[in-house]
């Protein structure tokens, strides 16, 4: 019975040690960076798009083009590799109708500037690439910040714009 417990207890104290490490500490949002938060009614995308985007998230947008923020207003983010001296992230778009199979390379683009001091241009992938899930279609793209610090971040497809502003922290 021991000999069957130890595999059991040491699996689960690595599993919360390594659960420990993924939780995300966000540094505080200064009040100078007027970070976009959840409205009093929060949108919700018109099916078949899940109702809510994941625990501590909220949907940011219209049916026409949201994306999902964190309740915090802050990324904490890395660096790509080493040797890098942006801070990445993945950044997700959903838009009622979109068809990544029709569209997989859609016409979206991503800019982005520092609004509480001066920085370099933000860097992108591209126009983005197209995906789904089983339940799900939705168009990605990366993003690399220059510095850290409050940015105003626009995404725009055809004729539709969204625009947010979120706090980077390293």
């Amino acid at each position: 019975m021991l000999t069957r417990l130890l595999p059991l207890l040491c699996l689960v104290f690595l599993s919360s040690l390594a659960l420990s490490h993924v939780k995300q500490k966000v540094s505080t949002v200064p009040e100078t960076c007027p970070v976009t938060k959840p409205a009093d009614q929060p949108f919700v995308p018109p099916p078949p798009h899940p109702a809510g985007p994941g625990r501590g998230y909220y949907w940011f947008g219209t049916d026409r083009l949201w994306t999902s923020l964190p309740e915090v207003g802050a990324w904490r983010l890395g660096h790509n590799s080493p040797g890098d001296a942006t801070f990445r992230q993945k950044l997700f778009f959903w838009r009622q109708g979109y068809d990544p199979r029709s569209e997989p390379r859609p016409n979206l683009t991503v800019s982005g500037k520092r609004i509480d001091a001066p920085a370099g241009p933000l860097l992108t992938d591209g126009k983005g690439s197209g995906g789904s899930t089983k339940d799900d279609q939705f168009i990605v793209t990366g993003i690399n910040f220059p510095t850290t610090g409050c940015w105003e971040i626009t995404g725009r497809y055809e004729n539709d714009e969204l625009a947010f502003v979120i706090w980077v922290s390293p």
